[in-house]
């Protein structure tokens, strides 16, 4: 990437919004610029009425390799308040991709769809540089068993693709040689869905996260009577209607 080059790509084309990570040359490591970079990006695909889906991808090789060395430099080196305020930094990345409207879809945990490539790999291995992936970790945590988290986030190996998908921690496994084409006819479903529908089913199916039985159920009432008021709503049942 030359100095010129945005370390962010956003572009969109019909309903679906594309952000990708742009610094091959450093294996699209995280840094300061990309996390402020990416929050931008989400906001201006969510702000458009016109997107149903967001995709995020990286070019080159690698999707995304973590922090990069100028970061763990600057948590080695920093205050507690600047760490602080660094790790709130990304906090806020995921809490923003779980509120947008819109499902995410990408190759990492925080998204709300994991696609990946036959021969991708997915790790933690924060422990092994004595470091914790602990934001992550509240995501994780909710995906797979306490047991299989455990594992991962205290052994920092890498696991295959596959194995990724039959823990829940990845959605489809799509083949090498066909992968942008599968992601893209993937992505492309979203454009027969309701957005104000999946809008709300989303944020309900996060909300109720953490709610007891009988909350979730109440919370589910709420949400079901708003959606029956929505446009959407009431010209898929007169379309429906007219059909029988």
């Amino acid at each position: 990437m030359t100095n010129g080059e945005k370390s962010i790509l956003y572009d969109f084309e019909g309903s679906i919004a594309r952000v990708t990570l742009n610094r091959p040359d450093k294996r699209n490591a995280l840094n300061d610029e990309m996390i402020e970079g990416l929050k931008a990006a989400l906001s201006a695909a969510d702000e458009n009425d016109s997107v149903k889906a967001i995709t995020i991808t990286g070019n080159g090789q690698d999707f995304c390799s973590g922090a990069d060395l100028l970061a763990l430099q600057k948590i080695s080196e920093g205050s507690v308040q600047e760490n602080a305020d660094d790790a709130r930094s990304l906090m806020e990345l995921f809490l923003q991709m779980r509120l947008l409207r819109v499902p995410v879809i990408a190759l990492a945990t925080a998204c709300d769809i994991v696609l990946a490539s036959s021969s991708a790999r997915f790790g933690y291995p924060e422990v092994k540089i004595g470091f914790v992936p602990a934001i992550v970790m509240a995501i994780l945590r909710r995906n797979l068993s306490e047991k299989r988290a455990f594992e991962l986030v205290t052994r920092g190996v890498e696991i295959g693709a596959e194995e990724a998908k039959q823990l829940g921690l990845v959605n489809q496994v799509f083949k090498d040689e066909t992968f942008e084409t599968d992601v893209t006819t993937y992505v492309k479903g979203f454009e027969k869905t309701s957005k104000s529908a999946v809008s709300l089913t989303k944020s309900l199916l996060y909300q109720i996260d953490c709610l007891a039985f009988l909350e979730a159920c109440e919370t589910g009432v709420d949400v079901n009577v708003i959606a029956r008021m929505t446009v959407d709503c009431q010209k898929g049942i007169a379309n429906f209607l007219k059909k029988k």
